[in-house]
């Protein structure tokens, strides 16, 4: 994995009566300002710990939050690029360190605030950590750590398969390639819960389908069937189910896949460790998908 660094001199004029404590300050501020129009980065990859204040905080399902922190100012962005995540930390009492791993949803060009979806589990230290905190605590953060670096138009197609909490990375893809307007690449988003009231980030990704019915193609799957989603497909992601609805294995087309462990096994065979993404293996092998087409978040 490899780090991110945002800092760029910018260019200046000084007068020749201008002291060199001026001159200085001119260089200290050029570092903060990587361009003259360019937000400053929170984030540098400088492995250094930002403790961020938690300023709202709302529920999306009985065991999932979004909650939204504040950058050290207004006019800083986090200094992310898609996909990457930050590693946040907190100290338990007996004075032991708890690291994990999020994605952030918001932005990247956001400025003053950073956003993330998690999803307590009943014997997630961090999330129920996370989960206790009240407005105006803070948590540690220090990244980004890149995952996977997007370049516009570096495929023709992406199919992204994802379950539970694992939507973030995949909705990281999804945001970035629908919002910039050179961008051409087709988007097929699989994405399983186990209710409908457990599919995060729904609004923010039917808002998105609907604006791009010709390069974005969004299904549900559900446990059991649901009123409230009438036209998601009912069951497992399946490889039959994927044969038919996406492009087979290419060059120009490449699958993303993130959700818990069932999902890996299931679809794609799980990484051997965070560096080593092992073999494919499951559904998408028997598809003729190679590990060359293939990303486990």
């Amino acid at each position: 994995m490899s780090l991110i660094s945002r800092l760029t001199s910018s260019k200046f004029i000084v007068p020749v009566a201008v002291g060199t404590a001026a001159v200085a300050a001119t260089l200290a501020f050029s570092t903060l300002r990587p361009l003259a129009n360019e937000p400053a980065a929170a984030f540098k990859g400088d492995d250094q710990w930002i403790d961020l204040k938690l300023i709202k905080y709302e529920d999306l399902s009985h065991d999932s939050r979004k909650f939204t922190f504040a950058l050290p100012s207004e006019d800083v962005k986090s200094g992310l690029v898609t996909a990457s995540i930050l590693l946040a930390k907190y100290v338990t009492p007996k004075g032991s360190n708890v690291v994990r791993p999020y994605t952030p949803v918001s932005d990247p060009e956001q400025t003053g605030t950073i956003e993330f979806v998690i999803k307590k589990y009943p014997t997630g230290k961090f999330g129920n950590h996370i989960f206790g905190l009240k407005e105006n605590d803070t948590v540690s953060f220090k990244g980004p750590i890149i995952k996977w670096k997007w370049t516009p138009n570096q495929f023709k197609s992406v199919t992204l398969i994802g379950g539970g909490s694992g939507i973030t990375p995949l909705y990281q893809l999804l945001h970035q390639i629908t919002k910039d307007p050179q961008e051409k690449t087709k988007v097929n988003l699989v994405y399983g819960s186990k209710t409908a009231e457990d599919t995060l980030l729904k609004k923010e990704i039917d808002e998105i389908a609907a604006k791009f019915p010709d390069r974005v193609n969004v299904t549900y799957f559900l446990d059991e069937a649901s009123p409230s989603a009438p036209n998601a497909q009912v069951g497992y992601i399946t490889k039959e189910w994927l044969a038919k609805n996406i492009p087979g294995p290419s060059a120009d087309h490449h699958v993303y896949v993130c959700g818990p462990p069932p999902l890996y096994e299931a679809i794609s065979g799980n990484k051997v460790s965070p560096s080593d993404q092992g073999e494919v293996t499951g559904a998408l092998k028997e598809l003729g998908f190679t590990k060359e087409e293939v990303f486990k978040f």
